[in-house]
């Protein structure tokens, strides 16, 4: 949190407790990722009652962590890498309850890229103040040569260095992202690069996502802060890192959670009252809910609730989108990888593989037992695959990359195949359902819920959920909690010139 010009929202204002009030409110939060957890600690923090309902039995949702058993081994895991970026203010505020120095993460100094014709690309030790951030970073890399960067159409790419959210939406959200890198000239081989690495984050192809949403990643990564392009991760699964601690710190504040428990629909009791209806146990009374559920549960918990919202509002929620399904393959290997292999590489043209990680790396579970085998915990990502892609390809990839693999014994192995994120697809962005809805009382939080920041992927969930939980904190005369993000606007008064202009001609 260095940037001098990050943009901080100011808490509401407000009464500092629920005590000061005739009778204390109840919150029904549903779902215990990332957004409903920072929705029950803005709610429990100011003294509401709250309790979080969730139908996995860990927490964390989207980024959650567990333990499987296999022939008498503990094994940890969770759903894959994530990257903690340092302008994702709001989940490290969250995160910052329970450790105000954020141990809990470790920083990873570089995510080398590397092309199929084996270009290799670095991250570290660039300049962490934009421009200079991308220009160096253009100008060092083996895959970009100068007559690209005179090639490119500085008109129509001046929207990626002077963006603002919403604005960034009404020029761009009509056009796909891989038809606006046609449109500026963007080298083919360089793409990997700055741009679809983005739009593989969002679990899409380039062709599928809106190029909006494309330069409102390249505005919060890019040129848009100077908190630098390295990120960080946690140094433990996930639930021992992240959300056992933070559980106990919600329960000291009085939040119950009900885990392995489905919400099955939301009744209007009366005026001001909420019913939530779930799978096993009675239903559960409130004054008010908060939907922090990933795209499918959302719609289906609409279906089933037909007296909330207003029938062009559940319509929106109905026309929300998932992103193609994503793998994740897990091994345990008998022997390491060299010792040079990088924490995290991405990939470019190995298809259907998108990532490497070595989790010895930095998490300390893998560690833990890659020392004690003497091997190695690796993970390979496939985004966008329409279907698993066999287990086999997957590792033939990784032997092409880190050939002292190929003849490591797999000791065990765990494969995910999901479909559960949000796709921001051309022309959804003014449809898209925002935190507060037709219905008093009952707001929405997730990274697929609209809201009119300069946020993406974690920090859209909790920077949505920080915000629910201020919209209800309003209605009783509570407090509410800050906000901060990257400037909400280009930093270049020149290039924001030349967006003005460019965007005459698009809208």
């Amino acid at each position: 949190m260095t940037d001098a010009r990050r943009h901080t929202q100011p808490a509401p204002p407000g009464l500092a407790s629920a005590d000061a009030l005739p009778s204390r409110p109840r919150v029904v939060v549903v779902g215990a990722g990332i957004a409903g957890l920072a929705a029950a600690a803005g709610l429990a923090e100011r003294g509401v009652g709250v309790e979080v309902v969730e139908r996995e039995h860990y927490l964390g949702g989207r980024v959650g962590g567990w333990t499987e058993h296999r022939d008498g081994a503990a094994l940890a895991m969770n759903r894959g890498f994530h990257a903690f970026f340092r302008q994702y203010y709001n989940l490290r505020s969250l995160l910052r309850r329970v450790d105000p120095r954020l141990s809990m993460l470790t920083p990873v100094d570089d995510y080398p890229l590397v092309d199929a014709a084996g270009r290799r690309d670095s991250f570290r030790g660039l300049p962490r103040r934009p421009p200079w951030n991308a220009l160096a970073f253009a100008l060092r890399s083996p895959t970009f040569r100068l007559r690209d960067l005179v090639h490119l159409d500085a008109r129509a790419a001046a929207p990626l260095a002077a963006v603002s959210v919403p604005e960034i939406y009404h020029r761009l959200d009509h056009i796909d992202a891989a038809a606006f890198l046609a449109e500026i000239n963007f080298p083919d081989a360089a793409r990997h690069l700055a741009f679809e690495v983005f739009s593989r984050s969002f679990f899409a192809d380039p062709a599928q996502l809106s190029a909006a949403e494309l330069a409102a990643m390249f505005h919060i990564y890019f040129l848009g802060s100077d908190e630098g392009l390295i990120f960080d991760v946690p140094n433990a699964n996930f639930d021992v890192s992240l959300w056992n601690p933070l559980r106990e710190y919600l329960a000291g504040h009085g939040v119950r959670f009900r885990l392995g428990c489905t919400v099955v629909s939301v009744d209007i009791d009366s005026p001001k009252k909420f019913r939530v209806h779930t799978d096993s146990d009675g239903p559960l009374d409130a004054d008010a809910v908060v939907l922090a559920t990933d795209v499918a549960g959302l719609q289906q918990i609409v279906r089933a609730s037909e007296g909330i919202g207003s029938p062009p509002w559940r319509e929106c929620v109905e026309r929300l989108r998932i992103a193609p399904p994503f793998t994740v393959q897990r091994l345990w290997l008998d022997r390491p990888v060299s010792a040079d292999r990088p924490a995290f590489v991405g990939t470019a043209g190995h298809k259907p593989l998108d990532n490497i990680s070595v989790l010895e790396r930095y998490e300390h579970e893998a560690a833990q037992w890659a020392a004690h085998h003497r091997g190695s915990v690796i993970e390979l990502h496939a985004y966008a695959t329409q279907s698993a892609p066999p287990c086999s390809v997957m590792k033939q990839r990784l032997h092409e990359l880190y050939p002292e693999t190929a003849t490591a014994r797999v000791i065990y192995q765990r494969v995910l195949h999901r479909n559960d994120c949000p796709l921001f697809q051309p022309r959804a962005h003014a449809l898209r359902p925002a935190v507060s809805t037709p219905q008093p009382g009952l707001v929405l939080a997730g990274d697929g819920i609209r809201i009119d920041l300069p946020v993406a992927l974690m920090e859209r969930a909790a920077t949505t959920g920080w915000s629910a939980a201020n919209r209800l904190l309003a209605q009783w005369g509570l407090a509410g909690h800050p906000l901060q993000t990257v400037p909400n606007r280009g930093r270049s008064a020149l290039l924001r010139a030349l967006a003005t202009r460019a965007g005459g001609r698009r809208r």
